[in-house]
């Protein structure tokens, strides 16, 4: 009996320490609640965030930069705040809102850290510091901001934000955690993964009151950060400047290249704003506003606008019709009758001249020989068959899909081809003919181009055959050290030989038609255009102007588009020449015309608004 009690009383025992140490188990192994405030009593673990990359222009010239920023981090259930209004009016934030983000701090974790406040500027964080002793449960973590040493380059530069869930959801790298920051738009998201560096982690020595007592072990532990690469591009920061300047307050875009290399010197878009706005703390406030715009400036119209090229597509129109061999450069065609409204008087035009006098009835019979070479005995077939050859050699100039430019949404325009006109007259499918399409001939109807599409046929031009895949990038640099990126060479056709008439055609019409653009000591081959706007009777059609000089020996080619400016020899013509005699004197002469004047003050629309 006894030994019985004695066996009860030792299996008793042996019953309750195994509840111990179950219990025990559970709270050190299973729940790691314990161990990790017993480790935050010790060591805080802070994501190191690396220095996104900087960017330059093409001599070296900071254009994108970091300026540090401070999100206060919080542990719920460390958390001691003594006087709660004192708190919130040293921080800037009212009760509600602190409440409100301690409430999503506690949803997210009560043991984890996670962001109480984000954005504290710098200059904020050195009025607080001396006062987070007070606190406890709370220690700040850096990270950056974007800051930009001009108001310009917006949509090509773009902006960061913060990831959102379907980002991370999208991640399959795993890179991505709540709260981190990517690009969004422009070379911030292109170049997302060169910029953005990799993460590291440091471990801090701190005390029951959260502050830091140094490194743990040393450092031994911690994973440095990596800086991103810094990106070197091809925009010349004061060239940028000055055409910012001179498209002010106007609608439309302007892009420069070197037409050798694809390089762009400078890519304006007009609506913009200043890209500090939608950076660091002001983000929410100003992106609204900006994306409400009715002026849409945070279309980038260099590459997301559509416009009907208009005469400056009669170039292409001569060089295809001389690759096609339906005509030859000097051979006089006779313009004897008017099938379209124009300007040019009748009479025998070659290539040059047809450029030249821009001859729509010139233009009408050059593009019917590409597209009706007899080689059906229908007329509607043949149509069809030429259009089509017609259509894949305007998209070797680069037309009807995106160049690939190293920033997202560059769209493609139209080319139209035979099954375009079927779709669109599905009626008549097989029983159209040049009569229903001879409007492009003279780049109107239904093509449609992009400013930098128009600016790369001008460097093909400059060229004389060929256009590099036009890029604001050049190089990378990292740890000092410069890799230059490759970018492909495109032929445009089988020859260069034609190429003197439709230069020699180019320097005589800026001298006809665009005077002001004239500047003395300084050739210019260029193109005057007018794209219909299609809202006709209630504003002026669009000003087109593509050029590039020295004519002899090109450094520049560009293209600009004005918004309801008129005719392309006034707002567009003035202000190409203008960035042309920037890039390559590197000042303005003035002359008598006072050019600028002429485009600040949007003086070429006098006398044209009261014609409309």
């Amino acid at each position: 009996m006894l030994e019985n009690r004695r066996l009860v009383i030792q299996g008793l025992f042996i019953f309750v320490g195994l509840i111990f140490l179950i219990k025990l188990f559970a709270l050190q192994v299973v729940d790691k609640t314990y161990q990790l405030k017993a480790d935050r009593n010790i060591i805080h673990t802070i994501t190191e965030y690396p220095f996104r990359g900087l960017m330059y222009d093409r001599e070296k010239r900071l254009i994108v930069y970091n300026e540090p920023i401070y999100d206060l981090m919080v542990v719920p259930r460390d958390l001691y705040i003594g006087d709660t209004a004192e708190f919130c009016q040293l921080f800037d934030i009212t009760e509600e809102q602190f409440r409100t983000n301690l409430q999503k701090a506690k949803e997210y974790s009560g043991v984890k850290p996670s962001a109480l406040l984000k954005k504290i500027p710098h200059e904020k964080y050195a009025q607080i510091q001396d006062h987070m002793y007070k606190y406890s449960g709370l220690y700040v973590n850096p990270r950056t901001v974007r800051r930009y040493t001009k108001p310009i380059l917006a949509t090509q530069v773009g902006y960061i934000g913060e990831v959102s869930q379907r980002d991370l959801d999208r991640d399959t790298t795993n890179y991505y955690k709540s709260g981190d920051y990517k690009g969004l738009t422009g070379l911030e998201q292109y170049y997302e993964k060169a910029l953005r560096g990799e993460r590291g982690e440091s471990r801090k020595l701190v005390n029951v009151n959260g502050i830091e007592k140094g490194s743990y072990k040393n450092g031994e532990l911690d994973i440095p950060s990596v800086p991103g690469k810094n990106l070197i591009t091809t925009i010349h920061l004061e060239l940028q400047s000055y055409a910012e300047k001179l498209m002010a307050g106007k609608r439309g875009s302007l892009v420069a290249i070197e037409p050798s290399t694809g390089e762009i010197l400078a890519m304006v878009s007009v609506p913009s704003y200043d890209p500090n706005q939608l950076s660091g703390k002001n983000f929410g406030k100003y992106f609204e506003q900006i994306k409400n715009d009715t002026t849409g400036p945070l279309l980038n119209r260099a590459i997301q606008a559509k416009y009907p090229p208009g005469s400056i597509f009669k170039t292409v129109q001569a060089l295809i019709a001389l690759d096609e061999g339906v005509i030859k450069p000097n051979e006089p065609i006779i313009v004897d009758r008017l099938r379209l409204g124009d300007h040019a008087p009748l009479g025998p035009y070659d290539v040059a001249r047809g450029i030249e006098f821009s001859s729509n009835n010139y233009f009408w019979e050059v593009m019917r020989r590409t597209v009706n070479q007899n080689v059906s005995s229908s007329k509607f077939t043949d149509t069809h068959i030429g259009l089509d050859k017609w259509a894949e050699a305007v998209r070797r100039f680069g037309f009807g899909s995106p160049l690939g430019l190293d920033i997202p949404g560059e769209i493609g325009g139209t080319v139209p081809d035979a099954e375009f006109y079927h779709k669109k007259y599905p009626r008549e499918k097989g029983s159209w003919a040049y009569s229903t399409i001879y409007s492009l001939s003279i780049g109107q109807g239904e093509l449609e181009v992009t400013p930098l599409q128009v600016a790369n046929l001008a460097a093909i031009i400059a060229n004389r055959g060929y256009y590099v895949t036009p890029h604001l990038v050049k190089a990378y640099e990292e740890n000092g050290e410069i890799t230059e990126l490759e970018y492909e060479k495109h032929y445009t056709g089988r020859g260069d030989e034609y190429y003197p008439a439709i230069v020699e055609g180019m320097v005589r019409a800026v001298k006809k038609t665009a005077g002001r653009a004239v500047i003395p000591d300084i050739p210019i081959a260029g193109k005057t255009g007018t794209a219909e706007n299609g809202v006709k009777n209630e504003s002026l059609d669009h000003s087109v102007f593509m050029a590039f000089a020295p004519a002899d020996n090109p450094k520049i080619a560009i293209a600009v588009y004005t918004e309801n400016a008129g005719w392309g020899g006034g707002a567009s013509a003035v202000t190409a020449s203008l960035v042309i005699e920037k890039y390559l004197r590197g000042y303005i002469k003035e002359t008598w015309a006072k050019r600028e004047d002429y485009i600040l003050n949007k003086k070429y629309l006098i006398g044209l608004q009261q014609e409309n």
